[in-house]
């Protein structure tokens, strides 16, 4: 018998499914089909008509325009520091500025030696003679180029964790991880040239972001996992759990009277373009958190459906409903968890400064800054969990399907050979 092709398997490492069982995929993968086919094309009319036109938005002009002409941002070296007392209040804690001597690295002056003070959260921190910063350049100013802090230099730990990263997925992970990097490079290509001009547009913050999030679910499941019954079951899946974040999402963000503005970074969009859709915007960040989770639960349900049928193909509907719930109640439990947790290590300097405040909790936990983050938690964790009853009867009811068809297939070619016997 030849080899069979791995991409039609739940893992590239586990055995070669049987004749019998490639043909039930295929048959289950045709019939999802039906459904899929309609949401592709309405996705790719959705970027036909919403993709950006080029144009500088309010929000660009305005950014522009902020920005003094012929800024730059050099790396430089420290040369030489200088300490001194710069605290204003002399009840206050004692703070250390310096005047540090910097070699600009690159840009316009190259190889010059220029003299910036550096503010006292970066001499505490332990900035040294030979370390890298990233300075401001004013090419502008009068008396000639003017420099300022700007940042530390963080090229090289970045880009060595990305190489191992990618190492790390190829090694592990082998082709699929490599496809799944390739996968991830199309999501930021679509998040940067499509989803985040649009939302800087006059566009629905809530169509961009279900438009954008399909087409990257699309490609990206198909690349990580091969095109086979179990992925497209965990597309159908996927799709369900992102239009639930979005029509949830919606009569949350206005139940809860989300206006958006609760960050630094909102309320200087806010300064650069007051027309955006904040309350949109929120939604929109929903929909695009909910990608990786949803992706997550529902692979993993479709596969547990696959495999239960593979091993008990005479299963009925019903049992294989409940086997797959079986395993689809332990995933929930533990990604509630990772849901939660992930939030509360993101916000850990925010919950610090709530855990300090002097208002009661509940309080707190229903303020703009803290009911936001709220709201949009429990939304992804009421889509993941509802999105793993609806992979699971989707694919038992595509597997029963296709079983049924494979039944009627055969049942028909032994009419003909009962009739052909018969004459």
């Amino acid at each position: 018998m030849p080899p069979h092709d791995h991409s039609h398997g739940p893992d590239p490492d586990a055995p070669p499914p049987s004749v019998e069982a490639l043909g039930r995929r295929r048959r289950a993968v045709w019939l999802m089909l039906l459904l899929l086919v309609p949401v592709g094309i309405a996705t790719i009319v959705g970027l036909f008509v919403l993709w950006p036109d080029g144009e500088p938005t309010r929000a660009q002009q305005a950014a522009a325009l902020a920005q003094p002409a012929g800024t730059t941002f050099p790396d430089a070296r420290v040369v030489s520091l200088e300490t001194f007392d710069c605290g204003l209040d002399p009840a206050a804690p004692p703070q250390t500025c310096a005047n540090a001597v910097m070699e600009i690295l690159d840009g316009p002056g190259t190889g010059d030696f220029e003299q910036v003070e550096l503010p006292p959260e970066v001499v505490a921190a332990g900035v040294a003679e030979g370390d890298v910063l990233v300075l401001t350049r004013d090419g502008g100013a009068e008396g000639g180029a003017a420099y300022n802090f700007f940042d530390y230099e963080r090229d090289t730990p970045i880009i060595v964790l990305a190489i191992m990263f990618a190492v790390v997925v190829g090694a592990v992970a082998r082709l699929r991880g490599l496809a799944s990097l390739v996968g991830l490079a199309f999501a930021f290509f679509v998040l940067l040239q499509f989803v985040l001009p649009g939302l800087l547009a006059e566009e629905s913050p809530t169509l961009v972001s279900l438009v954008g999030s399909a087409a990257i679910m699309f490609v990206v499941l198909y690349l990580a996992h091969g095109f086979s019954a179990r992925t497209t079951t965990a597309l159908v899946g996927t799709l369900f759990g992102l239009a639930l974040v979005a029509v949830l999402g919606s009569i949350s963000v206005a139940a809860a009277d989300l206006i958006g503005l609760t960050s630094e970074e909102t309320v200087r969009l806010q300064l650069y373009d007051p027309t955006l859709d904040f309350s949109g915007l929120v939604l929109a960040g929903i929909v695009v958190a909910g990608l990786g989770v949803l992706n997550d639960v529902t692979i993993t349900q479709a596969s547990a459906i696959w495999q239960l049928n593979e091993v008990s193909p005479d299963i009925t509907w019903r049992e294989l409903y409940r086997r797959g719930m079986a395993v689809g109640r332990d995933h929930i439990a533990s990604t509630v968890y990772t849901i939660v947790f992930a939030y509360a290590g993101a916000a850990l300097p925010a919950l610090l400064l709530f855990e300090l405040s002097p208002q009661p909790l509940w309080t707190t936990v229903t303020s703009s800054a803290l009911a936001e983050e709220v709201v949009r938690t429990l939304v992804a964790a009421i889509a993941l969990v509802l999105a793993v009853p609806v992979t699971t009867a989707a694919g038992a009811f595509f597997a029963k399907a296709a079983d049924t068809q494979a039944g009627a297939a055969t049942e028909r070619r032994m009419t003909a050979l009962r009739a052909r016997f018969a004459r």
